[in-house]
């Protein structure tokens, strides 16, 4: 069995997919990248405040579905641009100051929106 995980305090799906699956005891976040859920805008910035704004969405989201970032097991973060990637990482780290999850960091050739980082989740139920 699958749950469809929805919330209106993170960006609505761009495409076909859903915001969040439950799953098996987890919960499988699609990639989220810097929009404002207000006014559904790509948040302008440098790479840190878009940062924060990708876990805002992923904690509302997680929150949605009655979880967390303390149970976050897992996540894959898409740089534009490696060169961002100190900045990036001080902002992740005070959201995952303990026992951060396993992670792994990638550059891409071009994210959706021309945005500076994206960040997909795996969490427990």
């Amino acid at each position: 069995m699958k749950e469809i995980i929805a919330t209106k305090e993170a960006p609505q799906a761009i495409g076909p997919y859903s915001q969040a699956i439950r799953a098996n005891g987890f919960v499988f976040i699609s990639g989220q990248i810097a929009i404002d859920p207000a006014t559904q805008q790509v948040l302008n910035g440098d790479v840190a405040t878009q940062t924060e704004r990708v876990l805002k969405n992923l904690t509302a989201i997680l929150k949605a579905a009655g979880s967390g970032l303390e149970k976050v097991v897992r996540t894959t973060v898409f740089l534009k641009d490696m060169g961002d990637f100190a900045a990036m990482n001080e902002v992740y780290g005070k959201h995952f100051s303990t026992a951060p999850p396993a992670r792994s960091t990638v550059q891409a050739a071009r994210l959706p929106k021309d945005v500076s980082v994206e960040i997909d989740v795996i969490a427990l139920g």
